[in-house]
């Protein structure tokens, strides 16, 4: 009895080869085509026919050939997030991604759990990207940025609290958040301000220097400033508005918008007035938290923006030898509304 051959073995490879034959131009037109070579100009409609031909083939380019041929990929490499990102980090991943894609780079988000900043760079190199954005959770050092650069990355860029030698560093200090939400409380007349401090694992990169911000604003200025824990959760959140009055508090500044509206219908529940008895306010300025009655004061964060960020890693990428670019960022203003 004869056996059917596995259907993969029936069916070779495409290869541009083929899509040329097809399209009935020249393997070098292909590969301009289908690498988005800008140097050479090809009609329009002979790039059609060979975009036609490759998908009716069902032809993609082999990376790993074109980066040899190239010295490199146009891989930007961007560490996927290890703790809970809210919708306004969310929003700005998506936006750098398409800014990226629209310039021809090639998006590999890597799994680094449980990978330090040296360890991490060094996975992070075997893949030969191009551009390596390290957004803050992993404290990239500049040694690991030196690994990158001899790996064939021709940027570094990375987002966090403070600058990192031999890469270009968007610096971004979380204090101010926490300082323009106490100097709005402090306004308001509260002199006893808890903080909330979210227990998910990883958020102290936002939270601690928040915290500090509040600090730094409020008991210089003889205001009280206490810590509150809270997982993200309505039981904690209802087991924290039971003792509300007990810690004397009468304001809160709630790390973020969402655990803000999370504390604050449990506080509603528990009978304790917001704002008369209990002034809240958070951060990012989400749309739910207009929604809310009493709506939410917030504090607007001015972020850099995914086509600004991937307009550095271009301008970063075609001038590899350029001195290291330092930008300060992390502007903030409060958003008053009802619930202060």
């Amino acid at each position: 009895m004869s056996q059917t051959p596995r259907h993969s073995a029936e069916r070779s490879v495409p290869t541009s080869a083929d899509v040329a034959r097809l399209a009935g131009v020249s393997r070098a037109t292909v590969s301009y085509v289908l690498n988005n070579t800008s140097a050479v100009r090809i009609s329009e409609p002979t790039r059609r026919r060979v975009r036609e031909a490759a998908e009716e083939l069902g032809y993609v380019p082999h990376a790993a050939a074109r980066t040899l041929r190239a010295g490199h990929t146009r891989i930007v490499l961007l560490p996927t997030a290890h703790i809970p990102v809210g919708p306004l980090y969310s929003r700005f991943i998506s936006e750098l991604q398409s800014a990226l894609r629209r310039l021809d780079y090639t998006v590999v988000q890597y799994g680094s759990l449980g990978l330090d900043g040296d360890a991490a760079a060094r996975a992070w190199a075997e893949l030969r990207p191009v551009a390596v954005l390290s957004l803050g959770e992993i404290a990239l050092t500049a040694q690991g940025a030196e690994v990158l650069k001899r790996s064939g990355a021709k940027a570094v860029i990375t987002l966090g609290p403070q600058r990192v030698a031999g890469a270009h560093s968007l610096v971004m200090d979380q204090r101010e958040v926490g300082a323009r939400a106490a100097e709005h409380l402090l306004e308001r007349g509260r002199r006893r301000l808890g903080v909330v401090v979210p227990e998910e694992p990883g958020l102290d990169l936002f939270s601690a220097p928040r915290l500090a911000g509040v600090r730094q604003v409020a008991e210089p200025a003889g205001a009280t400033v206490l810590p509150v824990p809270l997982a993200y959760e309505e039981a904690a959140a209802d087991a924290l508005a039971a003792r509300w009055r007990g810690l004397g508090l009468d304001a809160v500044y709630a790390y973020n918008d969402e655990y803000a509206m999370l504390l604050m219908r449990s506080l509603q529940d528990a009978g304790i007035a917001v704002p008369d008895e209990t002034a809240v306010i958070g951060a990012d300025d989400l749309l739910l938290g207009r929604l809310l009655r009493p709506r939410l004061s917030t504090v607007r964060i001015d972020m850099v923006t995914g086509q600004l960020l991937a307009e550095l890693v271009d301008r970063a990428v075609r001038d590899p030898a350029g001195v290291p670019e330092r930008h300060d960022l992390m502007g903030a203003e409060v958003v008053r509304r009802d619930s202060t």
